[in-house]
């Protein structure tokens, strides 16, 4: 009798072996590094502008609310402290995450799912070579890399966006903006900001490879199989950044506590 449950128990646990498997043989050589160089232009070529583009509306709809909620409990002069850092600590990461998850790692689980159904990996290893040494491995760390680059991209532009529609658009002071943010914030926001671009790029990665090597069905498995990644990825990645937003708050205080 099917136990209920266990076949997503075996899922996880198949996902969790390949981070691992990841973890592992990213120290093993010979170290494929044009792999990694190709991978890393295909992804910042297909999430930079994407995420650009809504990071400036993202940054723009945080400071108006903000601004609009500090503006009736009287506290305007708090305005640019609170949206900077919701800006940085919460939404410059998870949007960059979802763009590398939605744009990079719909491609790579595409890739890696076509490889699949053409017996391309199940010929690597007949012939002893990796998949996961020589395919996976330098796409996670490509991800990993953009996501941290397209995060610093994203804080700079959302915090902008932000700037600009809290002076222009609600007549906010540009002195009291920026004293804020200069007295309430502090270096380690933006440490577990790049933590977290980090972790979200290897949780993409390795959910689009993991999708992408057990398709099923065939062509119309690979796309079943693009489609379940993104959604699955978008999950763990809001878990995960519960997680560490819990953890952060509790291991450092905020600034003037």
């Amino acid at each position: 009798m099917a136990v209920p449950g266990a076949a997503a128990l075996r899922q996880t646990g198949r996902l969790y072996a390949l981070g691992l498997d990841v973890v592992r043989l990213t120290f093993r050589r010979p170290f494929q590094f044009r792999e990694l160089v190709q991978q890393f232009w295909f992804i910042a070529s297909v999430s930079i502008l994407p995420t650009a583009l809504v990071s400036i509306p993202f940054g723009a709809v945080i400071a108006l609310h903000i601004g609009s909620l500090t503006t009736q409990i009287g506290a305007q002069s708090f305005t640019g402290a609170a949206s900077v850092l919701a800006i940085i600590q919460q939404a410059s990461p998870i949007v960059t995450a979802l763009l590398i998850a939605g744009a990079g790692g719909s491609a790579m689980c595409a890739d890696l799912g076509s490889r699949t159904i053409r017996e391309e990996i199940d010929a690597m290893e007949v012939l002893g070579v990796s998949p996961i040494q020589r395919l996976i491995v330098p796409r996670v760390l490509a991800a990993m890399g953009v996501a941290v680059f397209l995060n610093g991209m994203v804080s700079v532009v959302g915090v902008l966006g932000g700037y600009f529609f809290n002076v222009i658009m609600q007549g906010g002071t540009p002195g009291a903006y920026l004293a804020s943010f200069s007295a309430l914030a502090q270096l380690p926001d933006l440490w577990i900001s790049e933590i977290k671009a980090l972790l979200f790029g290897f949780v993409a990665a390795v959910v689009a490879s993991y999708r992408g090597l057990n398709p099923r069905g065939g062509p119309k498995g690979v796309g079943d199989a693009v489609n379940q990644s993104v959604v699955i990825t978008f999950l763990l990645l809001f878990v995960l950044n519960l997680i560490l937003t819990t953890v952060y708050l509790q291991l450092v205080p905020p600034k003037g506590s």
